[in-house]
């Protein structure tokens, strides 16, 4: 503890590093605030009762699938109709977009390699994007909250105008939903110029972690209430929640080390002599798609659901791909993290090239050929290592069904910490983060033994 205490007064000594800590905090703090300003049409107190309501009754496996799953990301945002509702996710969309369209069209591609110019032409396209998804997700957001979660003719208290007024409900709004997106995006960006860690993924995290302690209390209250296990289980609940963290910590960072011997040469006269550099290596990760396949499995995840409420509602078998903590979802849900996660790691590692330029640089992997061997070998050590990684992160992502299935939380928005991709993003932004800050540590600690050996030998070099 002792320790823990004097690195927090080491960051805080640095000046550029304190600096950065208190306008990342800041950011956060406008961002949070944001997230509880309702639409001016709205009346947020009446939603949040309506909302309840709606998940007590015949609404509950559609709230806590569809509507907890996107309000988990926005902080709360999304279900209390706020001007942060659509959050930071449509400019993740557009990224991703961006991303898959570099593989396909050769113009992307192009600006994705010419360095920094090219990379801000891809940041605008990248926005421009974003306002296009906006605009499609916000009218279809609004006609949920009027006519799916909160129907006009039942709960009116909750508008404060008419929402069939296009002047003076639909268009406001929509300006202010896209509006609010392009907010946090910007804020985002902001954190990662000028604070610390990936801004975007931070914004994520927040809106992630201010779910926790309401869902924690709300776990307490049950095992405690009459029907409850006590205290005793609540105890077992952390501490196979601090398990999964581990294990998720590990996925992340878990790499297979491919060893690369680089050669230099030298002439001496007309002989010319060979000499061995030091050995080095690929670091090749195990998950290194990272959240994306549950991210890709999770969108079309929404067709079974929809197909599923289509069906007559006694067959239970097809039901059940309605329900995320049924079998028959989380089965699927893993079979398609499993196919992505492949599909993913092959677009987006580049075996072919990275022996290129292993051929090019004079680097060699012992015993094997340069060239189209390097690439076969690379791609098989990739195929080796990923087939347990997607087993892994397709274990974390139905994690939460299974520990409802066996009984060990009573509610859901508890269970959905237990793993999918809310803890792997809070488990990525935190190590990048830490390692973000240590670098600064060590970097200061660098400087200042430089500085007192130059105080102690004024001729030191």
């Amino acid at each position: 503890m002792k320790g823990f205490i004097q690195t927090l007064k080491n960051i805080w000594s640095i000046e550029e590093l304190r600096k950065k800590l208190l306008f990342t905090f800041g950011v956060i703090i406008v961002y949070r605030f944001g997230t509880h300003v309702p639409l001016p049409a709205i009346n947020i107190a009446k939603v949040e009762d309506i909302l309840a309501s709606y998940a007590q009754s015949g609404g509950h496996q559609q709230a806590s699938g569809l509507l907890g799953l996107l309000s988990s990301f926005t902080g709360g945002a999304f279900k209390r109709a706020s001007v942060f509702a659509l959050g930071i996710m449509p400019y993740i969309s557009a990224s991703i977009v961006v991303q898959l369209m570099g593989l396909a069209i050769p113009y992307i591609k192009k600006l994705q390699s010419e360095g920094e110019s090219g990379r801000k032409t891809v940041n605008q396209i990248t926005r421009w994007l974003t306002i296009l998804i906006c605009l499609i997700q916000a009218p279809v957001y609004l006609t949920s909250i009027t006519q799916v979660f909160l129907p006009v003719e039942q709960f009116g208290a909750a508008y404060l105008v008419d929402t069939n007024s296009i002047w003076l409900f639909w268009i406001p709004s929509i300006v202010i939903l896209v509006a609010g997106t392009l907010f946090a995006m910007w804020m985002g960006e902001k954190i990662t110029d000028k604070g610390i860690g990936n801004g975007i993924s931070i914004l994520i995290m927040v809106g992630i972690l201010a779910g926790f302690p309401e869902a924690f209390m709300q776990e307490i209250g049950v095992q405690t209430g009459g029907e409850g296990r006590g205290l005793f289980l609540i105890f077992l609940e952390v501490i196979a929640w601090l398990l999964v963290i581990v294990l998720s910590i590990m996925l992340t960072v878990a790499v297979r080390k491919v060893p690369v011997q680089y050669v230099s040469r030298t002439k001496q006269g007309s002989l010319r002599s060979m000499t061995h550099a030091a050995r080095q290596y690929i670091p090749l990760k195990v998950n290194a798609a990272g959240v994306m396949p549950i991210i890709f499995a999770q969108a079309l995840m929404f067709i079974p659901g929809l197909l599923a409420r289509s069906e007559s509602t006694n067959n239970a078998f097809w039901a059940g791909f309605g329900q995320v903590f049924s079998w028959q979802y989380n089965l699927l849900f893993a079979i398609l993290i499993i196919v992505f996660t492949f599909l993913y790691t092959a677009i987006t590692i580049p075996v072919n090239q990275m022996a290129d330029d292993l051929k090019r640089n004079g680097g060699l992997i012992p015993r094997v050929r340069p060239g189209q061997e390097t690439a076969e070998y690379l791609d098989n050590v990739l195929s080796r290592i990923t087939f347990p990684g997607s087993i892994f992160l397709a274990l974390i992502a139905v994690l939460p069904a299974i520990v409802k299935i066996i009984g060990l939380t009573a509610t859901d928005n508890f269970a959905l910490f237990f793993g999918g991709t809310s803890l792997l993003i809070m488990v990525g932004v935190l190590l990048d983060t830490v390692q973000q800050i240590n670098t600064y540590l060590l970097n200061h600690h660098y400087d200042g033994l430089m500085q007192s050996r130059l105080s102690r030998n004024p001729n030191a070099h």
